[in-house]
């Protein structure tokens, strides 16, 4: 019997699963993408892009589309998406894994400050200027202050309210040591700001930052709803389906 799983996706995990599953004729997959960014990664086989109305629409659609099982392996940060998924697949009385992959962890030489909130981070900013790697949408905490300098970056055009003095870099990662080494010297950067994503590809920064001296403000993950099942790597994850999908 054909298994069907909606994925929730967006994250390298999320593609290497979806193509992972699609190679499998036990299961019938179907990627979710939020449609954040303008040219998002695709993965292998079918996708949709979009949300869906909330807790209760999508409820309404694993019904309608007979999906066995639900996997979240959006970022890290994408709370408001876990705790939807996990009220809709509690509602449709389906099982749902979160697939995260496991957060960075300090080294020796590293000057790091973790914080539970962007908030929190931009209250205290143990420099004058500020690389910031937070997401195009979350500069908000930054926008009133006027005394430090902020070097963005992001894949789109980052959303208003912005710090009144800037710089934008738009780029897609990921991006090597030498690079981001140059980077920092270049904009003379003496604080980075970053949410634990945990993800390789994008961890040159902080190996950059240790190497210049460079603080680094460690923004934590927010935590998962309790009693969510979860797990750290895409083989766990294709265990769990062929347990509990169906």
């Amino acid at each position: 019997m054909t298994r069907r799983i909606l994925l929730l996706g967006g994250t390298g995990e999320a593609r290497d699963l979806a193509g992972r599953l699609h190679a499998d004729p036990a299961f019938d997959v179907v990627s979710s993408l939020a449609g954040r960014t303008a040219a998002p990664l695709l993965p292998e086989g079918r996708t949709r892009v979009g949300g869906f109305g909330g807790p209760d629409g999508l409820a309404a659609w694993l019904r309608a589309e007979r999906i066995d099982a639900v996997v979240d392996a959006t970022h890290p940060f994408a709370a408001v998406m876990t705790d939807s998924a996990v009220r809709a697949a509690e509602r449709a009385g389906l099982p749902l894994l979160v697939l995260r992959r496991p957060g960075w962890t300090e080294r020796p030489g590293d000057d790091w400050r973790r914080v539970p909130t962007l908030a929190a981070a931009a209250a205290d900013l143990p420099g004058e200027r500020v690389f910031l790697t937070t997401g195009r949408k979350d500069l908000a905490p930054f926008a009133g202050d006027d005394r430090r300098w902020f070097l963005i970056r992001s894949v789109d055009p980052p959303e208003p309210p912005l710090p009144p003095r800037h710089a934008t870099v738009l780029a897609r990662g990921p991006f090597t040591l030498d690079e981001e080494r140059a980077l920092l010297r270049e904009h003379a950067v003496d604080c980075l700001v970053t949410k634990d994503g945990g993800s390789p590809m994008t961890e040159a920064k902080l190996t950059a930052a240790r190497e210049l001296g460079v603080p680094v403000v460690m923004v934590d993950r927010p935590p998962l709803p309790p009693g969510v099942a979860s797990v750290g790597t895409v083989d766990r994850a294709l265990d769990w389906l062929s347990r509990h999908a169906g």
